[in-house]
């Protein structure tokens, strides 16, 4: 089923480029209707009209639950353990937490900065299709939506403030989670397993990798999810950074910074901080 899904003004929307159709439904919506927007994909006319990346939402603005992968690439688990981390392995339980889904933001909102240890980490998110319990990984990817870009941005001090470290709140300030440009189905990227990630600071690549290089992909990760609790239609699922995050850098997030994360096949966000 193709289609690239985008919210434009609470509003789902067909989007090609910088055209969009509209599908006069709320984007939460559309998860009960991804035959009927692979058919309208697939006979689109003249487009409604045109978008700019600004006037575009989170192209899923409300999903019941929003599971985030950490320490997914092994330059990161490396770059972490250097600044006296968590000093984890490869081969433990993986790590989960959550972004409150009250942070999701658009392709160009900007990052509201919350003190000196913001940080920024690129990420293939992964919207989920069907209600999905004990899966198997072969059955994963038949329950996939769509794929796009995301910004697990992090405060960092409030991230580790108690002891244990606090990811779900380090991770959900306002505006923390950019998302888009559109949810693209699988079929329209050349292999979804082997993609191009990367993010750049005011145009210096500071992260530079493939999806391919995830310890815990995107199947195995469905079906450790699926096998503890059920994903619903519109759960969404943040993969993992690779490595050369702020944090391990000494290099945070400040005022006017522009923040350009890239997934081949997905487009971009462009998000500057204020």
């Amino acid at each position: 089923m193709s289609f690239r899904l985008a919210n434009r003004a609470g509003q789902a929307v067909l989007l090609d480029g910088e055209d969009y159709w509209d599908l006069r439904i709320a984007p939460m919506e559309a998860f009960a209707r991804l035959e009927d927007m692979h058919r309208q994909w697939d006979s689109r006319s003249a487009p409604d009209g045109q978008v700019s990346p600004a006037e575009l939402g989170p192209p899923v603005p409300g999903p019941k639950q929003v599971f985030a992968y950490g320490l997914n690439y092994r330059d990161h688990i490396e770059e972490m353990d250097e600044v006296d981390y968590l000093g984890r392995t490869t081969n433990e339980a993986p790590v989960v937490f959550t972004k409150y889904p009250d942070c999701l933001v658009g392709p160009a909102a900007p990052v509201k900065l919350v003190g000196d240890n913001c940080d920024y980490e690129c990420e293939l998110v992964v919207a989920i299709g069907a209600e999905t319990r004990n899966i198997e990984e072969s059955q994963a990817w038949d329950r996939v939506a769509g794929l796009m870009i995301g910004q697990d941005i992090s405060d960092r001090a409030l991230q580790v403030a108690a002891t244990p470290p606090q990811f779900n709140l380090g991770k959900s300030r306002e505006s923390f989670g950019p998302t888009g440009p559109a949810l693209v189905s699988p079929d329209l990227v050349d292999n979804p397993d082997d993609l191009a990630i990367s993010c750049r600071i005011n145009g210096e690549l500071r992260q530079n990798s493939r999806t391919s290089y995830l310890i815990r992909p995107v199947a195995e990760i469905m079906a450790y999810l699926s096998s503890i609790l059920t994903l619903h239609p519109g759960d969404l699922i943040f993969t993992g950074t690779p490595g050369g995050v702020g944090q391990a850098l000494g290099l945070y997030l400040k005022p006017g910074d522009v923040i350009l994360s890239e997934i081949e096949g997905l487009g971009a966000l462009e998000n500057t901080c204020v």
